[in-house]
């Protein structure tokens, strides 16, 4: 219904921000880590939002970047996962640390958050592992600098490899699956792309 506001910071509280857009003040739900990156009050922000309605309550919830409202669609259509429990999870770590740690199955990190316990956890991996991008989400860790040898390599099959490693599969299955991909395929990304249908 309301694809983003663009307005001035009328008012920022701890999970809350409002949003003043033509004379009127909306109070955008945020997660902690976006409150903290908005410069302070009268400066300008855009947020895309999702309106969450309930019987007693419409709410509407803002984010920095689409990337992470794309997400946050995403874990509250897990059961167990309500719209604050996914902006919790999205308070401790970014889109890109949260898509790693459900393709890694890393539930101790998931669980981090508040209102997510071991069972909620365990349930957003199953449910989104298949729905989430491992290449992007991996080539995103690379550009971010996730595995410090990373940078420090000039193959892209060695690049590759650490981050097949990094996500959780061992070593010799990780480098065989790159090894059997064909020499013609130069970059990281089409590594990727091959080795994981080869693992």
């Amino acid at each position: 219904m309301i694809g983003y506001i663009k307005g001035t910071v009328a008012g920022i509280y701890d999970d809350l921000v409002v949003i003043e857009v033509g004379g009127v003040g909306m109070n955008v739900h945020m997660n902690g880590r976006s409150i903290s990156l908005i410069e302070g009050l009268g400066s300008q922000i855009k947020v895309y939002t999702y309106l969450h309605v309930r019987e007693d309550a419409m709410l509407l919830y803002g984010f920095l970047t689409r990337d992470e409202l794309d997400l946050y669609k995403m874990l509250i259509t897990v059961n167990g996962v309500g719209p604050k429990g996914a902006l919790a999870l999205l308070s401790v770590m970014n889109a890109d640390d949260l898509r790693f740690a459900i393709l890694s199955q890393d539930s101790k990190t998931i669980s981090k958050a508040p209102g997510i316990g071991a069972k909620t956890a365990q349930r957003i991996i199953i449910d989104l592992k298949d729905r989430i991008d491992p290449v992007m989400t991996m080539t995103s860790q690379i550009a971010e600098g996730a595995d410090e040898n990373v940078a420090l390599t000039g193959s892209a099959r060695e690049e590759a490899i650490l981050a097949l490693v990094s996500l959780g599969y061992p070593q010799s299955a990780a480098a065989a699956a790159v090894r059997s991909v064909g020499p013609d395929i130069e970059d990281v990304e089409s590594i990727l792309k091959a080795a994981l249908s080869n693992i």
